[in-house]
């Protein structure tokens, strides 16, 4: 069968229409590039040189396009600029031609109409920064009034291409643009406000959430300048305020910071060792931490025992306490349980088996973690029961002893206040399962003194984890930009127009993250991401962290995910 599209145009050369001219010239089409800008040009044609079996023709001259059958646009985000450029190209090509344009905030419908064949044009939402080692999923957007024919042929072509076409709607952002670009922007928010680092906030996701690279990062890797162009077309469109560009983005477009292109954005590309992060990390001058010889972990569930088992694998000597004695030998056998398993991996030798389980101790009594040098509290995600445990721990606990909650969402601050302590209380985030997640959000109120945290983020590093400081606020860093995404994903999903497959796929083979936000939501359990969404609320009163309907009917349902079998997603038990 002849190829679909022999002969494809590609106008604007920057990375997205690199990276199509490239992918076209592999599957040995003819490609033609055109690009006004000479500079830019022989940049493309250094990246092109050596694309595969097909043939790439450089051009400055926006006539040469005659003969595609199909034309790409890839300028940069501007409505006007993209009509004037596919209006050329409709006086050029033939009338069958098919026209694809590759915006992510404007309407495709509006510029389907501005290059005056509305039945023939569709939107092509790449992931040009994304996983590169493996096929990834494009988004093919037709409008209304796109013909089933140019549809159905442009999603072959993709296929054709190596990649996974998703069909979508033509809405604000689509799918991957929308949850993407409100992310970043929060992230921005985040760091201009000095909440956390940039390393802290990249760290954060990374390692929290195991995402290819942090959100700072991925906003230089866009380009600062296509960042901010892109939310304000969907802030103008959608007048929703997540997609308000943050003013530090402005503020940096303006200073030429644009991000790896221009070798400096959140990041010094031009000089890597060179400090450029204007939000430090207050961790980064801390006093030298006084030992830590003995850990206490307060709880059963299986971040206490997680934690636990962590820092018994470390070589501490651990006290677990639990509420009572069959608890706490139930939570001693998951640990041993754990790291049978680990030493059935080979993740573990038998002798630090042994050794691990030498140092941990259970009990169902707090006068078990009196001596201890720091004391983690793992209990259940209620405040009360929280505030409670503290003030029992206040009073056995030696004066220097450290007491830390786990908690993910709840204020550090009222644990702290129910201590005579506050002073020597912090938050540790640990993040499950916590032998494997490298992350802990070392959280400091208003009050932790310096030497707490010294010894919270000592202690989280001798344990092999990465601490990364924050304020106590709602959420910290990684749920905080987190958990809008994945509520804005279900309200997504709720609209009608896009499977929750088709989230799914957009997500983890578009944007390379580890599963799509709707999967996540269900390993996470929906009852616990509704109780973080109304957390988050109850503290900023944004309507987007307003739980989605779908969560509240499916937690009200008893579907609470993949711990249940059935979630946003079925799911084998």
């Amino acid at each position: 069968m002849a190829k679909r599209f022999p002969i494809i145009a590609v106008i604007g050369l920057g990375t997205t229409g690199s990276v199509l001219a490239s992918m076209v010239a592999r599957s040995g089409r003819r490609v033609i590039a055109v690009d006004t800008d000479a500079s830019a040009l022989d940049r493309a044609g250094a990246r092109l040189a050596d694309t595969g079996p097909g043939t790439v023709d450089l051009t400055t001259r926006p006539a040469d396009i005659a003969s595609a059958d199909l034309v790409i646009e890839a300028v940069p985000e501007r409505m006007t600029t993209k009509c004037e450029v596919l209006r050329h190209a409709d006086h050029a090509c033939a009338p069958d031609t098919v026209f694809a344009t590759t915006t992510t905030g404007l309407s495709v419908t509006d510029l389907a109409f501005g290059a005056g064949r509305p039945r023939r044009t569709v939107g092509l939402h790449l992931f040009p920064q994304g996983p590169t080692d493996r096929a990834t999923a494009v988004e093919v957007v037709g409008t209304p009034l796109t013909d089933d024919s140019v549809r159905t042929d442009v999603q072959a072509l993709i296929h054709d291409l190596g990649q996974v076409p998703v069909p979508v709607p033509d809405r604000a952002g689509f799918v991957g643009g929308a949850l993407t670009m409100a992310y970043l922007n929060d992230a921005a928010t985040m760091y201009e406000q000095r909440y956390a680092s940039r390393d802290g906030i990249d760290t954060a996701m990374r390692l929290g959430c195991g995402l290819p690279r942090g959100p700072l990062a991925h906003l230089d890797a866009i380009g600062l300048d296509v960042a901010r162009d892109t939310l304000h077309a969907l802030y103008e469109r959608t007048g929703e305020r997540r997609f308000l560009p943050a003013p530090v983005l402005t503020h940096m477009v303006a200073a030429g910071l644009l991000g790896s292109k221009a070798g400096r954005g959140f990041y010094d590309y031009d000089s890597p060792d060179a400090d450029a992060d204007a939000a430090a990390d207050p961790s980064d001058a801390l006093p030298a931490a006084r030992p830590v010889r003995r850990i206490g972990v307060v709880g059963s569930g299986t971040m206490a025992t997680g934690i636990a088992e962590t820092c018994a694998r470390a070589g501490y000597p651990t006290a677990l306490v639990a509420r009572s004695e069959v608890r706490a030998k139930e939570a001693l056998a998951a640990v041993e349980h754990s790291l049978n398993r680990s030493v059935q991996r080979g993740r573990l030798t038998p002798e630090q088996f042994a050794s691990s389980m030498e140092s941990l101790t259970g009990a169902s009594g707090l006068e078990a973690v009196a001596d201890c040098d720091l004391v983690v509290e793992a209990v259940v995600e209620d405040l009360d029961v929280k505030r409670t445990v503290f003030r029992e721990l206040d009073a056995v606990c030696g004066a220097q002893t450290v007491l830390a909650t786990s908690t993910s969402s709840l204020p550090v601050i009222e644990c702290a206040m129910a201590t005579g302590r506050p002073e020597a209380v912090v938050g540790m985030h640990f993040f499950n399962p916590a032998p494997v997640m490298k992350l802990v959000e070392v959280v400091r109120t208003a009050l932790t003194s310096r030497e707490t945290l010294a010894v919270a983020h000592t202690t989280a590093t001798a344990l092999g984890k990465r601490p990364v400081g924050c304020a106590d606020r709602s959420g910290f860093i990684v749920n905080a930009l987190l958990f809008p995404y994945l509520n804005s994903a279900v309200a997504l999903l709720d609209e009608g127009i896009v499977t929750a497959e088709g989230i799914d796929t957009v997500m983890a083979q578009g944007q390379g993250y580890p599963m799509g936000p709707l999967q996540l939501l269900d390993v996470i359990g929906l009852d616990v991401s509704v109780a973080i969404l109304r957390t988050l609320h109850t503290t900023f009163r944004e309507p987007r962290l307003l739980p989605s309907r779908p969560l509240e009917q499916l937690v009200a349902a008893g579907h609470l995910g993949r711990k249940r079998g059935q979630g946003l997603r079925r799911h084998e038990r």
